[in-house]
């Protein structure tokens, strides 16, 4: 499986592994994908049109992609360096808060789609 598409498909492996590894161990990627299926479920209830589908879906994939991107900045700070530090701090926070921007980004597009059904 040393070809190039025998490459990609071990890599489709790895990142579906990955992702169940986020599900399994990460409370917060949990929570995020509990929202995630109230949201598709809410989208098939209010039969939402094709292109609110994709803001949602997309805002889904934001939001799940970056709490996976706050777990890796932090597993590895963890690892380099166990202990208290304010640098590292400091990077879980920045961390953090690209998840946050992401998920004030979900509210909206949700806010947008939804609020007009009531």
């Amino acid at each position: 499986m040393n070809t190039f598409l025998g490459k990609r498909l071990k890599g489709t492996v790895y990142a579906f592994k990955g992702a169940l590894l986020l599900l399994r161990h990460e409370a917060s990627i949990q929570v995020q994908a509990v929202i995630s299926i109230i949201m598709i479920f809410a989208g098939f209830y209010f039969e939402i049109s094709t292109t609110e589908w994709m803001f949602q879906i997309f805002a889904i994939g934001l939001v799940l992609s970056i709490e996976g991107m706050n777990t890796v900045a932090e597993e590895i700070a963890d690892f380099v360096h166990p202990d208290f530090h304010n640098k590292i701090g400091f990077i879980k926070d920045v961390a953090a808060g690209a998840v946050f921007f992401a998920a004030i980004t979900a509210i909206v597009i949700g806010c947008i789609i939804y609020i007009p059904k009531f």
